[in-house]
């Protein structure tokens, strides 16, 4: 008896997941409407900016970063510097002479201008 009693328990299940899948189907299958967007404000004309900016002799940026030659900074550069992790290093520091140089910086400044981050050690 109590073997029917599993089977019969067994059937009632599938059919429900049967059932149930079928709903969801028909429900996936209806398209839905699509999404209506309020109309952008109309835009406003932005008013002039100052003239053009004349750079003067000091405001010209210098060559800031120079290639490394063999592997290694030249002695006028000894900053060395990796883009992918955006770190410098600095002449006596931990990891200094294991690194092979992506850039050369002649100062801290020029690395740190350019975007990199002094190594923690």
């Amino acid at each position: 008896m109590s073997v029917v009693l599993r089977r019969i328990l067994i059937l009632l299940i599938l059919a429900g997941a049967t059932a149930a899948s079928r709903r969801l189907w028909r429900r996936e299958a209806e398209p839905t409407p699509s999404p209506q967007w309020p109309p952008f404000p109309a835009a406003t004309p932005e008013p002039p900016g100052p003239g053009p900016v004349t750079a003067s002799a000091a405001d010209t940026p210098q060559v800031a970063w120079v290639e490394p030659a063999g592997g290694t900074c030249p002695t006028t550069a000894p900053i060395k510097a990796k883009t992918r992790s955006g770190i410098y290093h600095v002449p006596g520091g931990r990891f200094y002479d294991r690194t092979v140089p992506d850039r050369c910086y002649p100062s801290e400044a020029a690395a740190e201008a350019d975007g990199y981050r002094r190594s923690s050690s």
